[in-house]
């Protein structure tokens, strides 16, 4: 039998993206809203408890909504939104994250989609702190640049939209250092304080860059740069979606691209630096649709219903073609 999975909010960035990486398959069935009945409530939870799985594309106090309508004890919840991922009784759906994640998303039933921006700091940081080579109480800063689609309907339309040209090229955004990402990095990453984080978007569509610079006195031993990109490849070696960089890769590379890996679901790591100097930079590139939202979504609906993996981005579709109205976030 298929499994029938619900997505709600399935016009919205992220809901777009996950409908075109489920099309074709045959071993799910996908529900989904008339346009007529997507603010309906009382639509909403019938479809929610007559599932066997719901996708909530939704912004947090919607998905909360959703959440508190089902009845049905059977019914299994990915929640995208922000509104879960700290929450003790959730599982967070960062498979990479540990050994022990990808069988407690297994079992899951109610699991958080990690946020785009957490997705690369935490790969980055919580293998450092695991292994005793970061102190957890580090003053930390985490800079990340994303595409425009970050800013849901209102970065789609100013960049796609008759008003273009009035369009700033680039924007740092966050100033008040109260990005509700930062809890989430902190608490996944296993850190003992606040990162400052520093988000901005650019005028592309999608795709993000993440770097974290370190000092050698952030570090509880010391250690060289091979050293930290050994640590990370030993953690990542199980992983197909995570591509750790080697020394001769790195060393090639004048410049990160946060379109690299757009389309797929993959994240790719790096370490850079100059051990004399004892200064490093961490850095993560991926989508923000793929491995930071719906890509990641869609790998823990397979890992939760026991499901074969879909070729990376073989139902995604061209990515960067602009969407229109279809890829406003609902």
């Amino acid at each position: 039998m298929t499994a029938s999975v619900f997505v709600d909010g399935d016009q919205g960035t992220t809901g777009l993206k996950i409908m075109e990486r489920l099309s074709g398959r045959d071993d799910i069935t996908v529900i989904t809203l008339p346009g007529a009945l997507r603010k309906d409530d009382a639509a909403r939870a019938s479809a929610i408890n007559d599932c066997d799985v719901a996708i909530l594309c939704l912004p947090d106090e919607a998905a909360v909504r959703a959440v508190a309508s089902i009845r049905n004890p059977r019914v299994r919840v990915i929640d995208a939104s922000s509104a879960h991922r700290t929450h003790g009784d959730w599982v967070y759906g960062f498979a990479e994250m540990s050994p022990e994640q990808p069988a407690r998303i297994a079992q899951a039933r109610r699991l958080s989609n990690p946020g785009c921006y957490p997705t690369g700091a935490i790969a980055l940081l919580r293998p450092l702190v695991e292994a005793g080579a970061l102190r957890a109480d580090a003053a930390l800063s985490i800079n990340a640049v994303s595409g425009y689609s970050g800013r849901g309907r209102e970065g789609i339309e100013a960049h796609e939209g008759p008003g273009i040209a009035r369009a700033l090229p680039f924007q740092t955004y966050g100033l008040s250092l109260q990005h509700k990402h930062v809890p989430e990095i902190e608490l996944h990453a296993g850190l003992h304080g606040r990162p400052l984080f520093v988000p901005s978007y650019g005028s592309f569509r999608q795709g993000i860059v993440l770097t974290i610079p370190l000092h050698a006195s952030m570090l509880k031993r010391p250690m060289t740069l091979q050293a930290l990109r050994d640590l990370l490849a030993l953690r990542y070696r199980d992983h197909p979606n995570v591509q750790v960089l080697d020394a001769g890769q790195t060393e090639a590379m004048t410049r990160l691209d946060p379109q690299a890996l757009n389309g797929s679901n993959d994240l790719q790591l790096a370490v850079f630096g100059h051990d004399s100097h004892g200064q490093f930079l961490l850095s993560a590139v991926f989508d923000n649709l793929g491995k930071g939202a719906s890509g990641a979504a869609v790998q823990n609906l397979e890992t939760m219903l026991g499901l074969s993996s879909i070729a990376d981005g073989a139902r995604s579709g061209d990515l960067n073609k602009s969407p229109g109205a279809a890829g406003l976030r609902a």
